[in-house]
C-alpha cells in the first residue's frame, strides 16, 4: 500500500516538473467576475493574451496579466537560453476555483440583518509549448 502511494506521489511530481504554471490565491474578486477575464484569455497566444489583459477594462484582467507574467517567467527558470517568442508558448489551462468566503451582517429594516458575503478565488495558469509538443510526439513515433 506504501509503495503504490509513493509510486503515484513520484508520477505527479514529475507531472508537475515537465508544466509551467503559476497559482493566484486569495484573490478577493468574485469567481464569477473573474472566469469571464480567464475565459477570454483560455487557449490564446502568450503575447496576444497579454495585449488583451492589458486593455481590458475589468480590474480582475490586471491580476490576471500579472499571473500571466509570472507562468512566463517560471517558463523561463526552467527553459534558460531559450526565447520566448521562439517556443509559441499559449495558454494550455486557466481555471478559476472559489475561495474562502468573508461573511458579513448589514442591517436591515425591522431589526433585521442580511449577510454579505465577501467571495474571494483562485486562479490556476498552465502554459504549454507547440514547438515542446511537436517535439514529444515525433520523439514517441
Amino acid at each position: 500500500m506504501g509503495s503504490r502511494k509513493r509510486n503515484r506521489a513520484e508520477k505527479l511530481k514529475e507531472e508537475r516538473t515537465n508544466k509551467y504554471m503559476a497559482v493566484l490565491k486569495n484573490c478577493p474578486t468574485s469567481p464569477r467576475k473573474m472566469r469571464l477575464v480567464v475565459d477570454m484569455v483560455r487557449g490564446e497566444d502568450v503575447n496576444k493574451a497579454l495585449d488583451m489583459l492589458k486593455y481590458s477594462p475589468k480590474e480582475a484582467s490586471r491580476k490576471v496579466e500579472k499571473l500571466l507574467l509570472s507562468a512566463i517567467a517560471n517558463w523561463q527558470n526552467k527553459n534558460e537560453g531559450v526565447r520566448v517568442e521562439d517556443s509559441n508558448l499559449f495558454i494550455k489551462e486557466i481555471f478559476v476555483d472559489s475561495g474562502r468566503m468573508l461573511k458579513r451582517i448589514r442591517p436591515a429594516p425591522q431589526g433585521r440583518a442580511h449577510r454579505i458575503r465577501k467571495r474571494s478565488n483562485h486562479v490556476t495558469m498552465i502554459l504549454g509549448s507547440l514547438n515542446l509538443t511537436e517535439e514529444l510526439s515525433t520523439n514517441n513515433k
